[in-house]
C-alpha cells in the first residue's frame, strides 16, 4: 500500500471542507473517550494516563487530556514536526468535548449497554482519528508524534500507534488509571482502524478544473 501523504496543507486551500472535517473529527473524538469512561470496562490507554493526572492534581478529565497534549508537544521538537491550525484545535476542542460529554452521557451499569458503550467508542474513536488527521490542517499532538515517528522509521501507522498507545497505559497505570478489557481492546484495534479509514479521509487536494 502506497504511503499516505499526511503533511500539513494550509488552510486558504480548500479551507470550507477542511475546516469542517477538522473540527468533526476532533468533536468525535471527544464524544468517543466519553463513551469509553462511562462503559466503565477499561479506559483507552490515553484516558487512562488521563485518569492517573486527575488522581494526583484534581483536575477535569478534560483538562488532564489537554495538560497530556501539550506535554507529548515537546516530543515534536527532536521529529522536526511542524504543529498547525488543527494541533491547536485538537488541544482545546477535545478537552472540551470530552468534559461537556461526560456530563451528558450517563455511566452505564448495565452489561450490555456498558460492551456497546466500549465497542462503539472504539470504532468511533478510529474514524474520529482519521477524519481529523486526514484534513491535514496540523494533527494532533499525540497524532504528530505517530506520523512523526513512523516517517523516521519507515514503520507504519498500524505498528507505531499500537506502540505509542501500550506505552501510555503503562504509564498511567503506574499514576492509578484504570486498565482492564477496553484497555485492550483499543490498544489492538486503533491502529489497524486508523489505517483503515486514513485512504477515505485523507485530503488530497482540490480536483482539476475541467476546460
Amino acid at each position: 500500500m502506497a504511503q499516505i501523504d499526511l503533511r500539513p496543507v494550509r488552510i486558504s486551500r480548500d479551507p470550507a471542507r477542511r475546516s469542517t472535517q477538522l473540527l468533526s473529527g476532533l468533536a468525535l473524538y471527544g464524544i468517543s473517550v466519553a463513551m469509553l469512561t462511562r462503559a466503565h470496562l477499561g479506559l483507552e490507554p490515553w484516558g487512562v494516563l488521563a485518569e492517573g493526572v486527575t488522581k494526583h492534581t484534581g483536575l477535569t478529565f478534560g483538562t488532564a487530556t489537554g495538560l497530556i497534549s501539550v506535554t507529548v508537544l515537546l516530543l515534536w521538537i527532536p521529529l522536526r514536526q511542524r504543529p498547525g491550525i488543527g494541533t491547536v484545535a485538537n488541544v482545546v476542542v477535545v478537552a472540551v468535548v470530552v468534559d461537556l460529554a461526560r456530563a451528558v452521557l450517563p455511566d452505564q451499569h448495565d452489561l450490555g449497554w456498558r460492551i456497546v458503550f466500549l465497542i462503539g467508542g472504539v470504532a468511533l474513536n478510529g474514524f474520529a482519528t482519521a477524519t481529523y488527521v486526514g484534513a491535514r490542517l496540523g494533527p494532533g499532538a499525540r497524532d504528530g508524534l505517530m506520523t512523526g515517528l513512523a516517517a523516521r522509521t519507515g514503520r507504519s501507522v498500524r505498528l507505531v500507534r499500537t506502540c505509542l498507545e501500550i506505552s501510555a497505559v503503562v504509564a498511567g497505570f503506574a499514576l492509578g488509571g484504570t486498565v482492564g478489557f477496553g484497555t485492550v481492546l483499543y490498544a489492538l484495534a486503533i491502529g489497524p482502524l486508523t489505517q483503515a479509514v486514513l485512504p477515505l479521509t485523507t485530503w488530497r487536494g482540490e480536483p482539476r478544473q475541467r476546460p
